[in-house]
């Protein structure tokens, strides 16, 4: 990323993670997004985190996720998260967001 680029432009064409208001976190390659923040992810799946087993994995596809929708957008490290053993993983899973 050079110093100019701002917002999700320099993400496009990557794997990101999102955290959605209601604690889903969603992972996928963002495809495109608009000024509301709405945004489109290709080869997406859901990691549901729980405290009794690892984390399931749901394949969700092409995805749309409102921009209202959205609590964090953040860059995955490919290499680094192939790393992870999520059946070993033991977390409980996020609380919605209260306004």
């Amino acid at each position: 990323m050079s110093g100019k680029e701002t917002g999700l432009e320099p993400l496009v064409d990557t794997t990101i993670s999102v955290i959605t208001n209601d604690g889903r976190n969603i992972v996928g390659v963002l495809r495109g997004y608009d000024q509301t923040t709405n945004l489109i992810l290709d080869e997406c799946h859901e990691r549901v985190y729980s405290t009794k087993s690892g984390v399931e994995m749901l394949a969700l596809g092409l995805y749309l996720i409102r921009g209202d929708n959205v609590a964090v957008v953040g860059e995955l490290d490919d290499d680094l998260d192939s790393q992870i053993d999520f059946v070993a993983i033991r977390a409980p899973p996020l609380k919605p967001i209260t306004h």
